[in-house]
């Protein structure tokens, strides 16, 4: 009886845990922090960072703008708290990718976008517009822009997000960087899939994990009574 009781307890555990692995893993996914060693002092929206060891932090994420937090490495100094934009790029690598907005002579380099390893997805960041019509009209990029940064995290929250050109012309954000992967072709039809996609939702696995435990109660139960 006694060892009965015993192995349906560690049963239990064990399908509540698999049941619920799915869901432990997607709230880690937006978990992305970054080392990264700057050899030469670097601008970034609102100031320049002498060279140094940095730690980047993937902060909040609403919509279609995301916050992003700079660190001493041991967390112990906040240096900025930037306002970013998605980026989409075509493959994604193992390792952090950091672009550059190129500079004229001996100024600092302006940091663009921020690449995590494996995703195809980047942090473009955004440039006060004072800051962003001259970036453009040096670099001849299109620069995503607000009005004030920095700023509080409510305040990059509710600022207005748009883009100058380098004939210093303001346009929406749609119009100037894709922040959609690109349309694809549409295949051939194909057969259904003998198992379900790994982005299916875990409620079914959920449920069938619950009828095997419901399942397992009752032959433990005859082997007890």
């Amino acid at each position: 009886m006694k060892i009965a009781k015993i192995l349906f307890a560690a049963l239990t555990v064990s399908l509540l845990v698999i049941a619920f692995a799915p869901i432990a893993r997607a709230n880690t996914v937006l978990d992305r922090t970054t080392m990264i060693t700057f050899k030469q002092p670097v601008e970034i929206p609102g100031q320049v960072l002498p060279a140094g060891k940095y730690l980047i932090e993937l902060y909040d994420t609403f919509t279609y703008r995301h916050i992003v937090r700079i660190y001493s490495p041991d967390r112990g100094k906040l240096f900025a708290t930037v306002l970013a934009i998605p980026n989409y790029r075509l493959t994604p690598t193992d390792s952090t990718v950091m672009t550059f907005a190129e500079r004229p002579g001996s100024a600092p380099q302006a940091l663009e976008a921020w690449f995590y390893p494996g995703n195809k997805y980047g942090e473009q960041f955004v440039y006060p517009k004072a800051r962003a019509v001259e970036l453009a009209q040096v670099t001849h990029e299109t620069i995503p822009t607000v009005e004030k940064e920095p700023a509080t995290v409510e305040e990059l929250k509710q600022e207005p997000v748009m883009a100058v050109t380098p004939e210093n012309k303001e346009v929406t954000i749609a119009e100037a960087i894709p922040m959609q992967p690109p349309a694809e072709q549409p295949a051939a039809a194909l057969p259904e899939p003998a198992t379900l996609p790994r982005t299916a939702s875990p409620v079914p696995f959920i449920g069938l994990s619950g009828v095997l435990l419901v399942g397992a109660a009752l032959a433990l139960k005859r082997l007890t009574s």
